[in-house]
């Protein structure tokens, strides 16, 4: 069996700073805004996997159908001896195309949590002894070098998080992704699309409640790692489509006039009753965007694969 190597390039103070940041920056800023990669602690995580299995949130389930059925053409059309995944966590779609990649040499899963790598890489060891797994702990928006194996590389960024960055960091990110790979290496990439508002809205507010407890826990993790005094029912859930920019805004509504302290800052935030606090974006695509951005980061567009609704879309991109 091969073994299980783990590489961190994540300092381990790296997530402690970069909260502290990202929360002293969001809560000053007007508007205010908070990240959502603070979402998944182990609570968010677990409530993230709910929503996945909910009736309105349509992505999941459309790109593991996308899956299902290409991943035999994704494996022929890249070649690839070295599968990288960013933000793979417990990289269970990814089994599809590690059973596709019949030439398959390596795999590179990336993700911040040691835990979550560790698991799901034991995992594959155990199922696919004859794969070098190099589990790699790494913030996928910074630089990284990624470990030397045959190529050629796929890198694969699925479950439209891509949709999460603003267009200035998509295009930085790219760049990045494009800075990985060699002429003939491929970016397979999930986005999701532009559809009608209702399906939208829907997705990011279920009626059983679940995306709001989803969203409402970044605030939970405010509060415990910063020992802020956020009351998770002194603000409600929102969704709202953004018809101009074609993005979701997941946003959380102060009920009262308030103040929040956050000792861990030395901060105190006043709140307005109405004012609200963005903790998500989650951008949807269309093919000729997507193309353009990928052109622009020196990725060539050659595959376009949708769910049979149209809803999802997987693309393979080329290194030029």
């Amino acid at each position: 069996m091969s073994p299980l190597h783990v590489t961190r390039t994540l300092p381990e103070d790296a997530t402690d700073a970069a909260l502290r940041a990202d929360v002293l920056g969001g809560l000053t800023a007007s508007p205010k805004w908070l990240p959502p990669k603070w979402f998944y602690d182990a609570r968010g995580s677990e409530l993230f996997e709910q929503i996945t299995e909910l009736p309105e949130y349509y992505p999941t389930r459309a790109e593991r159908e996308i899956l299902a059925a290409r991943s035999g053409e994704i494996a022929a059309a890249s070649g690839a001896r070295t599968l990288v995944e960013l933000g793979s966590g417990s990289s269970e779609k990814t089994r599809y195309l590690l059973e596709a990649l019949t030439s398959l040499a390596a795999y590179v899963p990336v993700d911040v949590s040691e835990s979550a790598l560790t698991q799901a890489g034991q995992a594959l060891v155990a199922d696919r002894p004859d794969l070098d797994v190099h589990a790699l702990i790494a913030d996928f928006t910074a630089p990284m070098t990624l470990p030397a194996t045959p190529g050629p590389r796929l890198v694969a960024f699925l479950g439209g998080t891509l949709g999460n960055l603003l267009p200035a960091e998509r295009a930085r990110f790219l760049a990045s992704v494009r800075s990985l790979l060699a002429p003939g290496d491929g970016l397979l990439l999930g986005t999701d699309l532009v559809k009608d508002e209702r399906v939208l809205v829907r997705a990011y507010d279920d009626a059983a409640g679940v995306t709001a407890a989803f969203n409402k826990n970044v605030l939970a993790v405010v509060d415990r790692e910063l020992g802020a005094d956020f009351d998770l029912d002194a603000f409600d859930h929102v969704a709202v489509w953004d018809a101009e920019r074609e993005w979701i805004e997941m946003r959380l509504r102060s009920r009262t006039a308030q103040t929040v302290k956050v000792p861990g800052l030395d901060l105190a935030v006043d709140f307005a009753a109405g004012e609200e606090l963005r903790t998500e974006v989650s951008a949807k695509f269309r093919r000729e965007g997507v193309t353009s951005e990928l052109a622009a980061a020196g990725l060539e567009l050659t595959h376009w694969w949708t769910d049979e609704q149209g809803r999802f879309a997987l693309s393979l991109s080329v290194a030029r």
